[in-house]
């Protein structure tokens, strides 16, 4: 299989991953009026699908460690189960998170999860495999966090007639953030130990414990959606525009392959699963950016918003320059 460890390309694979975090909802945009319900299962299709594809193509091939196929029939019990966990652990987390922005706004949810998540991943991951600069590390996650905060900030003073925060809102979030920062330690312990398996195989595991999870919490919030709205039926997803579709199994892919990028990366000497992980969340600034640059979604905003944006892309850059270089010192 193929494994970088070269430290440029390794920062290459950790930015193609934040790149790939950060874009792939953009996928949901090209779906006017689908129930991200029904969404979710192309998602689930195309995270899977992706999961095979690279490790038939870029995990078949390389000299460090065990080609995909082989990597898989030789994978342990005690590592599949770990990446299993992690895939069913990551996917409450992304529906509760949806589930939190419908409640509460993303003004509030996001910084909320998102920032709780990159605190307890990051922690996480660094007491499983401490490799970088502590200081540097959770310094620049401070200044991450911070930049989170302001474009949420922005978000509440672009939409003021969006919902207010309730404590249910408040608390889908939190629980939403406790598992987002919990599904990485879970994959990064399959890849390490005496029973470790690589990356690629991870992937596969993790994307069928997504695929497994899917089926039964995915269809409770069809039938019971915590936003309050309407239930939601399968007749509709089958009714769906086949573009809908693809736009849902491209989206999955896309995460999955930001996902293989970060597995691999914190695979590497000098990096670990902190540092890669913390970079990673740094997709929650990529998905700002295309809303400012591409969707245009504060065109009309006043200058104090504006102000608050370029602060948050400079509090963004510095953060993650900071952890960026934390394995080098």
């Amino acid at each position: 299989m193929y494994q970088p460890e070269i430290y440029w390309v390794v920062l290459s694979f950790m930015l193609v991953s934040m790149l790939c975090w950060g874009s792939w909802a953009n996928a949901v945009k090209l779906c006017p009026g689908y129930r991200f319900q029904l969404f979710y299962w192309d998602y689930v299709i195309g995270l899977a699908a992706a999961g095979i594809v690279w490790g038939l193509t870029l995990g078949s091939f390389g000299s460090a460690g065990a080609p995909f196929l082989q990597d898989i029939s030789g994978a342990s019990r005690h590592a599949f189960w770990l990446a299993f966990a992690g895939g069913a652990v990551f996917n409450v987390a992304n529906l509760l998170l949806v589930a939190a922005i419908d409640i509460a706004g993303l003004a509030v949810a996001f910084p909320v999860a998102i920032g709780l998540a990159l605190v307890v991943g990051a922690v996480g991951n660094y007491i499983l495999s401490p490799k970088g600069n502590p200081l540097l590390l959770f310094g620049g996650i401070v200044l991450v966090v911070a930049a989170i905060v302001l474009d949420a900030m922005a978000y509440r003073q672009r939409d003021t007639g969006q919902p207010k925060a309730t404590s249910r809102g408040l608390t889908i979030s939190l629980l939403s953030g406790l598992l987002m920062g919990s599904f990485y330690p879970l994959v990064a312990g399959a890849m390490n130990g005496g029973h470790a398996t690589g990356p690629y195989a991870a992937t596969l595991f993790f994307s069928i414990g997504v695929a497994a999870c899917a089926l039964p919490v995915n269809y409770l919030f069809m039938r019971f959606p915590l936003d309050g709205s309407r239930p939601v039926k399968m007749r509709e997803y089958r009714l769906a525009p086949s573009n809908w579709h693809v736009a849902g199994a491209l989206g999955g892919a896309i995460w999955c392959t930001g996902a293989l990028a970060n597995f691999l990366a914190s695979r590497a000497n000098l990096v670990g699963p902190a540092v890669s992980y913390s970079i990673g969340q740094g997709a929650t600034m990529i998905s700002a950016a295309w809303g400012v640059f591409v969707w245009r979604e504060f065109a009309s905003a006043v200058q104090k918003t504006k102000a608050l944006l370029a602060w948050m892309f400079i509090l963004f850059l510095c953060g993650l320059g900071t952890i960026a270089i934390a394995p080098l010192f």
